[in-house]
């Protein structure tokens, strides 16, 4: 018996064990599908308001409203994904957001329209993407999560690229309206494919709970990640992104200085994003869970200490290889998800996750906006070097203070796998 219970600890679950998971391989699927229609939809939009503007801080002001909308009502539409069946909440937002771009997509609507409906279909994915976190803690269990997470990861971070270099390829060929209607099609078909594929499930809080109003059920979880002792920290590291963030959000203004193709804005878009696919690999598959933990501190100040090389202002071929090394130290964010979901009852995860992922999303996009209107008086390669020196800083603070609650998470999670396993 105790042979059997070493045994999931020591051993890692492996890629093709995952996507022999039914369940799991239509989540991944439908996801690959919204995220890909979704870098489409953001080079248009930065390639249209720049265009029309010549201004870095209106296109960060546009590309930063498909990160703002959490921070007005993330936090709150989360809860959803406790109270009502995950599943059914990842088809209605699927659906719901396909018809607000369609809307988009129509030709001649005016752009503060189109602001107010990126506004929408952002603050519909909150719910969704707090359902998909939770649902696929209950599809893969142990350390099958952790490998799961960083499929999931890695191909958020392809499709970025992908989606990055396509989308400007998609964009010439056939205009940004029909760029926008592609990510309609692809809601639509996320959403048949989690009908398909995943099976139905109550809801997993109960009645006596639902009593309660969305906002008062979203401070009593707001108190309770943020003054855990040990998920404070946790997701503090993962809103450290707002800081690493900001290359993307300059990119348009960022690849003025080599020339005015739309091709090298789509290679410094994609840079990052290929960085964190190699990052997230090697980090799943080749450190072992206890020492992901421990080096989590310094994957996190890699993932900001290259930006600061920006401000020297190098060749095309060097910021390329800045942001994608960049990219690399964003893996640490695989160890950060995996350790907060083991700290976070089940019933509560739904709303844990999507407060963090609303932090996520908010950091991002304050921080391009700050970006955006100090790159008006800097330009964008100091910048881009200010983000790296601040959030450095931000990142040795959170590594020195893990570090004191570090051994207590390695041995919760230890025993949580023990009580799996028997």
């Amino acid at each position: 018996m105790g042979g059997r219970h070493r045994r999931p600890l020591d051993r890692q679950a492996t890629y093709g064990e995952v996507f022999g998971v039914g369940e799991f391989r239509s989540l991944w699927l439908a996801q690959a599908l919204s995220y890909i229609g979704d870098q489409f939809a953001q080079v248009a939009l930065a390639v249209l308001v720049y265009n029309n503007t010549h201004s870095p801080l209106k296109t960060a002001v546009a590309y930063a409203l498909t990160y703002l909308p959490p921070i007005m009502g993330g936090p709150v539409l989360s809860v959803l994904a406790d109270l009502i069946p995950r599943r059914r909440v990842m088809i209605v937002c699927d659906l719901a957001r396909a018809g607000v771009l369609a809307l988009m997509a129509v030709h001649h609507m005016p752009f503060p329209m189109l602001c107010v409906l990126i506004f929408f279909s952002v603050l519909l994915g909150t719910p969704f993407t707090a359902a998909r976190a939770a649902l696929l803690s209950e599809v893969l269990p142990g350390d099958m999560y952790v490998v799961g997470s960083a499929i999931n990861n890695i191909t958020h971070q392809f499709t970025q690229m992908l989606g990055f270099l396509a989308g400007s390829a998609v964009i010439f060929a056939v205009g940004t309206h029909e760029a926008l209607a592609i990510d309609a099609v692809t809601f639509v078909l996320s959403a048949i494919i989690v009908v398909a594929g995943v099976r139905r499930r109550p809801a997993p809080r109960r009645e006596g709970r639902a009593r309660e109003s969305l906002w008062q059920i979203s401070r009593r979880g707001g108190r309770f990640v943020l003054g855990d002792r040990t998920l404070r920290p946790l997701v503090c590291f993962a809103w450290l992104c707002g800081f690493y963030v900001l290359p993307e959000g300059l990119a348009v203004p960022y690849a003025k200085t080599f020339g005015d193709s739309p091709f090298i804005v789509g290679l410094l878009m994609s840079a990052m994003p290929t960085g964190m696919v190699v990052g997230a690999f090697a980090y799943s598959r080749f450190v072992r869970p206890d020492n992901r933990l421990r080096l989590m501190g310094w994957m996190a100040m890699l993932a900001c200490a290259p930006l600061i090389g920006s401000g020297l202002r190098p060749p095309l071929w060097a910021v390329v290889a800045l942001w994608a090394l960049s990219g690399v130290g964003c893996a640490y964010q695989v160890a950060a998800n995996a350790a907060f979901v083991a700290a976070v009852p089940p019933s509560g995860r739904g709303q844990a996750f999507g407060l963090a992922q609303s932090g996520i999303l908010a950091s991002q996009g304050i921080g391009i906006l700050a970006g955006g209107a100090l790159a008006q008086v800097l330009g964008p390669e100091p910048v881009v070097a200010l983000a790296g020196v601040a959030g450095l800083t931000v990142a040795t603070m959170l590594a020195m203070s893990w570090t004191q609650v570090r051994t207590e998470v390695i041995a919760s999670t230890h025993d949580r796998a023990i009580s799996a396993a028997a």
